[in-house]
């Protein structure tokens, strides 16, 4: 079977050691078989494994392949469709569970660091830059909804106050949350990964699932092998596939794409953002960026939707970064590449169970750092007969793509283009 490598980035290249992981080639059975080593797979099978669970995971590619390994490494609280909406689509009782969870994912990153001592370059801090009035009247609102929710880390900068904490001269003030922060993603995942193992957990690569024997005791077949077990929990998110054509139906993979400049040295890494806070804006396509362990700035924005690859990336997002800081003209880009996130309708993650035994977390929508790593615990208690939580999220309305599958793409492309007039035009 082919071997599929890392895709080239800054993180694969900057990766912390560690050994191969076999193919699965043979039969094995288990208490709960999970399907992706991103952080939903691994944030389930580490919660279950402390719980006493026995625990196989299979990875089509490799510890933390997709959106886990590839993504802008910020820690954002919340959802990507916030609490007020939430509340509005569901009523006061569930979203006041909801409202409870959304500030839990970063805890959990943070306990999990800690507790495995995971080498991944986390810092605290993350700012929310307004460009716009309005987007400045956003965050003011947004302040006292994540305070009623109990969340009170957090700082709403005029525009003096946000100079002092990143070199931008196009916000007109923003909103600093000091349990925000940023991560080496991939280096997050191999951490999760290694800590899942001295559990007695098994992970196996070069493994895809290609297919679901689904009963009483289901089977997941792999290429060269099958996993018995009591439950599964599909955790493959914009990698997924066809395996589960109901889930499918209701997402769409698109594509965001990241640069990383040389190394800056520390004066000007420092000149640019001093607290060595991320920062993402609060456009409806938003930029964010952010400063590594060796000083280079990580930049990420755009969105592809149906998830191609785009042939310059650095055509797309150099201008971005240039616009923020112009300073960096002269700056050498030398890293660059593309990594697909599950995107649903509703903006709000789809959670549920198929039949029994299987069970399932998927559609960040964007917001998956912080996000999955509450779903594998969610996921974990439901798997123990604690289901309030997980009932919480099955719970929220979903709905298909208009079109379904051949529409969903150019009618989630016409959305993008017509909030980015918006965010142009500053409505």
């Amino acid at each position: 079977m082919a071997n599929t490598p890392y895709p080239e980035s800054y993180y694969a290249a900057s990766a912390n050691a560690v050994p191969p992981r076999p193919a699965l080639q043979d039969d094995v059975e288990t208490d709960v078989c999970v399907i992706g080593a991103g952080y939903t797979g691994l944030s389930s099978a580490l919660f279950l494994l402390e719980n006493g669970f026995r625990v196989t995971v299979l990875e089509a590619a490799k510890v933390g392949f997709g959106a886990s390994g590839r993504n802008g490494g910020q820690i954002v609280n919340s959802y990507s469709r916030d609490i007020d909406v939430i509340e509005r689509s569901v009523g006061p009782k569930q979203a006041q569970l909801l409202g409870q969870m959304a500030f839990e994912g970063g805890r959990i990153i943070r306990e999990r660091v800690a507790k495995y001592n995971i080498q991944c370059d986390l810092k605290d801090g993350g700012v929310f830059a307004a460009i716009t009035a309005k987007q400045m009247g956003h965050l003011e609102s947004q302040k006292r909804l994540w305070e009623r929710f109990g969340h009170n880390q957090l700082e709403l900068m005029d525009q003096r106050r946000i100079r002092e904490v990143v070199a931008c001269d196009q916000y007109i003030g923003g909103l600093l949350d000091m349990s925000g922060g940023h991560i080496h993603p991939l280096n997050l995942a191999l951490g999760e990964a290694a800590a899942a193992e001295s559990l007695g957990g098994t992970i196996y690569e070069q493994s895809p699932a290609v297919r679901i024997e689904r009963g009483a005791n289901p089977v997941v077949h792999t290429p060269q092998g099958k996993v018995r077990a009591k439950f599964i929990i599909v955790a493959g998110n914009a990698y997924l596939g066809n395996l589960v054509p109901e889930l499918a139906a209701k997402s769409m993979p698109c594509g965001t794409q990241v640069i990383t400049t040389e190394p800056l040295g520390d004066a000007l890494a420092k000149s640019l953002l001093p607290q060595d806070y991320c920062v993402e804006d609060c456009n409806y396509l938003l930029d964010y960026y952010r400063l590594t362990g060796d000083k280079r700035l990580v930049f990420g924005g755009g969105v592809v939707y149906g998830a191609r690859d785009p042939a310059n990336i650095e055509a797309i997002i150099r201008p971005k970064m240039l616009k923020a800081f112009p300073q960096l003209k002269d700056v050498k880009i030398d890293y660059a590449w593309t990594g697909n996130f599950l995107l649903t309708l509703s903006r709000l993650p789809q959670v549920g169970r198929l039949g029994d035994n299987i069970y399932y977390s998927q559609g960040c929508s964007g917001h998956g750092v912080t996000y999955t790593h509450l779903a594998g615990k969610v996921l974990a208690e439901a798997l123990r007969g604690q289901a309030e939580r997980f009932d919480a999220f099955a719970d929220l309305p979903h709905y298909p793509f208009p079109g379904g599958q051949l529409l969903r793409t150019p009618f989630a492309a016409l959305g993008a283009w017509y909030y980015g007039l918006r965010d142009k035009l500053g409505f």
